[in-house]
């Protein structure tokens, strides 16, 4: 539990304000001695799909985890700054990374169903988070939220990895939603996937940000352009720390860069 603040608003209820889901002050993240990224501010809008695009190496992905502190499963990984959630920084010393992760879900670059049934996998985060309600009411909601459902509900008790690449992932985004998350962290979720199945993950980011907050990595300038609302631009600086170089609407952002080197990514010249 998030101990000695005021509780955490859950993913049925608007935001405080409404506006923003999540803020980050002055945030950095350190690999041992090496910061990987520096000094970033940014607010993320509620409902909204933003993403991450910059060279490789750039902190996207450090950046990214660190909103749900997931960085801190490797051993040297620490960060400094703040990471606001409805106004509360969930890098507070009593505030209990679990609970971040169960508001703040992850879903990966390389799909990683559970060697288990497809419902096992929907259920599997509900049921240690100690779900009580009608278990295959959610896992139906959950596969109808995905768009999969028409195509698994007679193959529930199937092993999830006789999915096809495009159709695990889904499920995975499946099982992140399950936990009835407030904000949905994607890491180049499409970047293993075919046309055909990017063009369904796309698709399903938008339905999902009318109910949830959804902010993804990703390399494919297209895909960003076409899925997300807002854009940030990060770059290595001469630190070799990702460095937050410009942040704003998507259209601004791939038609009306206000920085130069902004305007070069996108047209490849650089990356």
């Amino acid at each position: 539990m998030f101990a000695n603040h005021q509780p955490i608003v859950p993913a049925t209820i608007p935001a405080p304000n409404g506006e923003y889901a999540i803020e980050a002050q002055g945030l950095s993240v350190f690999y041992g001695g090496f910061r990987a990224v520096k000094d970033i501010a940014l607010k993320v809008r509620t409902r909204k799909i933003t993403a991450f695009i910059g060279p490789s190496g750039c902190g996207k992905s450090t950046l990214l985890r660190a909103f749900n502190r997931m960085n801190e499963l490797i051993p040297t990984a620490h960060a400094a700054g703040a990471v606001l959630y409805h106004g509360q920084d969930i890098y507070a010393p009593d505030v209990d990374p679990v609970e971040v992760r169960r508001r703040i879900g992850m879903v990966f670059q390389k799909a990683n169903p559970f060697p288990k049934t497809i419902y096992e996998n929907v259920a599997w985060g509900a049921t240690i988070n100690g779900y009580r309600g009608n278990m295959a009411e959610l896992v139906e909601q959950s596969l109808r939220q995905t768009a999969l459902w028409d195509e698994v509900k007679d193959k529930l008790q199937q092993s999830a990895l006789a999915l096809s690449g495009g159709q695990q992932q889904r499920l995975c985004i499946a099982r992140a939603i399950a936990v009835k998350p407030d904000i949905i962290l994607m890491d180049e979720p499409a970047s293993a996937l075919d046309p055909i199945a990017t063009l369904k993950i796309e698709e399903l980011m938008r339905e999902l940000a009318q109910n949830y907050t959804i902010i993804i990595v990703t390399h494919n300038m297209q895909q960003a352009a076409r899925a997300s609302d807002f854009t940030a631009f990060l770059l290595m600086d001469s630190d070799r720390a990702g460095t937050l170089i410009e942040y704003g609407p998507t259209r601004q952002i791939f038609t009306r860069p206000t920085d130069q080197r902004t305007e070069d990514y996108i047209t490849g010249r650089f990356g």
